[in-house]
């Protein structure tokens, strides 16, 4: 960006500013952080600057935790860190070590976005006449009147971006915030490998977080019934693959569990990941991405004519962009080009995506830009 602020850098002097505390910033290394407070230009400090960014971030648990995170909050600003850790994964309803794993990296995430919007409207150039002027983030939008730099179609943590497609444009909502946190949505995709194994709660991949938040647990957080994993076993015995793989591109539907209270009805475990025998690690192929979203489709039309009238809308994370090790740009095209087709069939499938981070966000908002004209898509 013109201010040679990088948003990499300012994630990692905000978790200085996490261990510190506001009350030892002086004497904590913050280049990047004191020449943005310098270019935003309001004569600031780095804490002024911060507490602005917060404020300006949507109202909820994100901005709540935030604001805990850094000793923003009332009261909090000489508390210790683990403190103030403490208390921001209350505000999610997570252990500490949960939240530090995943939740944490998020808020700082968003942070340092918040940062950046307050660069990018300062360094706005002046208004015309009729008191709207470019976004200096894109060329087809505007910023309004009151000055504010919103993101595309919404905020910081839920954006749309609108595709060619088949013909007509397709609205994609992209949500940038870890996955059990999804609200909502009829049916949320689970990468999941050739044997059908779900990773343990306690791990931070997408399936293992759905399989946490889908769990049922006692007042004292104890595991009550682990539904998600049960049907899957279910599943597997009942199509007699219990202890051996099945074909990459299978879809296993299951119920949401505890995660029904949230308005997410269906969880579609797709497989994509092959485990290579005598290691750790997966293999990943496009195609079977590709072939799993179609197949995806074609689950939630068989169950929508069925026993779930009611499925619309669907979610998918950046399937193989994980463990599987596939650059996230791969995932997602091999992902749109299901999309894509279903389009063109004219399904009207409300279709969502979720990452953990901005930069993945803002690979989806280029999409538009990958797609051409009649929404066919480009090779880059």
């Amino acid at each position: 960006m013109p201010t040679g602020v990088e948003h990499t850098t300012l994630v990692a002097e905000l978790k200085a500013v996490r261990r510190a505390g506001l009350v030892r910033l002086r004497g904590v290394e913050l280049t990047a952080l004191r020449r943005a407070v310098e270019h935003e230009g309001s004569g600031g400090s780095v804490e002024g600057l911060l507490r602005k960014a917060v404020t300006g971030m949507d109202a909820g648990t994100l901005r709540t935790a935030a604001a805990y995170t850094l000793g923003l909050a009332q009261g909090t600003r000489d508390w210790p860190a683990a403190d103030r850790r403490r208390r921001a994964a209350e505000v999610y309803g997570v252990s500490v070590e949960r939240f530090r794993k995943d939740h944490e990296v998020m808020v700082l995430d968003q942070i340092a976005e918040a940062v950046i919007l307050l660069l990018d409207t300062a360094a706005a150039p002046a208004r015309p006449a009729d008191g709207a002027v470019p976004d200096t983030a894109s060329t087809d939008r505007t910023v309004p009147a009151d000055g504010t730099v919103p993101a595309v179609g919404g905020t910081r943590t839920h954006r749309v971006v609108e595709v060619p497609a088949g013909g007509r444009t397709l609205t994609l909502t992209v949500h940038v915030h870890p996955v059990d946190l999804l609200r909502d949505v009829d049916v949320v995709v689970s990468p999941a490998n050739t044997h059908l194994a779900l990773p343990e709660t306690y791990k931070s991949s997408v399936a293992a977080s759905l399989r946490r938040a889908g769990s049922v647990r006692g007042v004292t957080g104890d595991l009550v019934a682990d539904p998600v994993s049960d049907e899957l076993r279910a599943w597997a015995l009942r199509h007699g693959t219990a202890g051996r793989p099945v074909l990459p591109g299978t879809v296993v539907a299951t119920a949401g569990g505890a995660l029904a209270t949230r308005g997410v009805r269906r969880i579609y475990h797709a497989v994509v990941t092959v485990p290579r025998a005598g290691t750790n690690d997966y293999e990943v192929l496009p195609a079977d991405i590709t072939r799993s979203v179609t197949r995806v489709f074609e689950v939630m039309a068989a169950e929508r004519a069925g026993e779930w009238p009611q499925l619309r809308s669907v979610c998918f994370p950046l399937l193989g962009a994980g463990r599987g090790g596939l650059p996230r740009q791969v995932s997602l095209d091999a992902i749109w080009a299901a999309v894509e087709a279903e389009a063109a069939r004219g399904a009207d499938w409300d279709v969502h995506v979720v990452v953990r981070d901005a930069r993945a966000a803002d690979l989806v908002e280029r999409l538009p830009a990958r797609v051409g004209p009649g929404g066919r898509s480009r090779t880059s």
